[in-house]
């Protein structure tokens, strides 16, 4: 098996290859035929759907185990994690918290939802000055497919993952940059269980000893509930003590004692809640709320896929002072071909640990194909180490090329409304959590 070098990766950009893909199957870290549970969607349902694949006659049921969106997320958090141990240095622009917001010290564009167009860092100042104003900031707003310069100077995977201008001076005219990276892992010829729950509390803690109030703590403060309705809050409309309940506890009725999380739950189904639409894969029909949720799936396999696009990387263009210069052109793409393999990599060997009972692991050696020669794609293997290596020899090529590549962080500062907003919604969150 072949290894991809400098040369063969500049070539297929520079030439007409079609795409770099990986494909990856994988098994519940507990063994084959053990259940997983793919993410849920509106009111708890799974996206499922039918495929057909070349070794079936027939079309298959299928549940996604991670979407594109969130594959992205992973190879984003696989980059910073990178960039912050020093494995690698490619431009970033970092909104600076410090102390000002609890839990939050720096927002990065590798970890804004928007990337370069986030909102985070249109209201955010550089030097005092908002960022859209700033000689970046205008950079950026007036980036295009035929002048991307600046956002390979500035947020270069924004180019990769894809990036929408849309809350830009422009508005809904701004720059739109498809993904040239789509990686997404699905369960094949899945199965679907029923999801179940239970507790047992220690205290045994009966449903009849309720119910419990929520307690007005200004006058009599400490626990947050109270089984005297003396002390408890009124209700302005109707003057009677308000019963217990937290929002985000769905067992039982206000002023259980199983909504302060006290009692025995006993077994039961989970079931789909408010906002449920789609497909219920138990019954075939439509998913409704209330009816008995599917719980975890078992499959035959799961199989990770991912295509890095060439053509669309050749759809960009690098305009240096005004001037084109296709050599410029296919030494900037073939960085992020490199970035792009440096994200999957990382993100791949970190492990898919997908969420809380979805543990994958790999049946086989990762492989990559170049499909460049129709019907006999060439296969390789690459490392994340191997990876790094490419991107440090393209950066080198393309900075000596004359290509703006900027590996000192640009530093934001969030502005005094930003501030205010966050620590608003924080105290109404708090708030909010006091009231329930």
């Amino acid at each position: 098996m072949s290894v991809l070098t400098h040369e063969k990766l500049s070539a297929a950009v520079a030439g007409d290859a079609v795409a770099i893909r990986c494909r990856t199957r994988l098994q519940p870290a507990a063994g084959p035929g053990t259940k997983v549970f793919p993410p849920t969607h509106a009111g708890g349902v799974y996206a499922t759907e039918k495929r057909r694949l070349p070794d079936r006659a027939e079309p298959v049921d299928c549940v996604l185990l991670d979407s594109v969106q969130s594959q992205a997320n992973r190879i984003e958090d696989a980059l910073q994690e990178a960039v912050d141990r020093g494995l690698i240095k490619i431009p970033l622009l970092v909104v600076e918290f410090g102390d000002q917001i609890a839990d939050v010290q720096r927002v990065t564009s590798l970890q804004a939802p928007h990337r370069a167009a986030d909102a985070i860092l249109r209201d955010s100042l550089i030097d005092g000055q908002p960022f859209r104003k700033s000689k970046i900031g205008q950079a950026i707003t007036d980036s295009g497919i035929s002048n991307a310069t600046s956002l390979f100077c500035y947020c270069p995977h924004a180019l990769i993952l894809g990036v929408w201008d849309s809350t830009g001076p422009k508005g809904g005219l701004g720059a739109k940059f498809a993904r040239a990276l789509v990686s997404e892992i699905v369960g094949i010829d899945a199965s679907f269980g029923r999801r179940t729950g239970s507790r047992l509390d220690p205290l045994q803690v009966k449903t009849s000893a309720g119910p419990l109030y929520a307690k007005d703590t200004e006058r009599f403060g400490g626990i947050e509930w109270t089984l005297d309705p003396a002390e408890a809050v009124i209700d302005k409309k109707t003057k009677q003590p308000v019963l217990f309940s937290r929002g985000n506890v769905a067992t039982g009725s206000p002023g259980d004692p199983a909504k302060a999380n006290h009692s025995n739950i006993p077994p039961s189904f989970s079931k789909y809640a408010k906002g449920a639409e789609g497909v219920d894969p138990l019954t075939g029909g439509e998913a409704r709320q209330g009816a008995i949720a599917a719980g975890g799936v078992t499959v035959e396999y799961a199989e990770h896929t991912a295509v890095l696009s060439l053509p669309q990387l050749r759809r960009l263009r690098f305009p240096i002072d005004g001037k084109l210069d296709p050599k410029i052109d296919d030494a900037a793409r073939t960085v992020l071909a490199a970035l792009a393999l440096v994200g999957l990599t990382l993100s791949i060997e970190r492990g898919a640990d997908l969420r809380s009972r979805c543990l994958l692991f790999q049946e086989e050696e990762l492989r990559f194909e170049l499909l460049a020669t129709p019907g006999k794609p060439e296969q390789f293997t690459l490392t994340s180490a191997q990876a790094i290596e490419l991107l440090n020899k393209s950066v080198d090529a393309a900075t000596r090329a004359g290509l703006p590549w900027e590996t000192k962080p640009v530093k934001l500062t969030p502005s005094p409304e930003l501030i205010a907003l966050v620590k608003k919604s924080q105290e109404l969150a708090k708030a909010g959590e006091e009231e329930e």
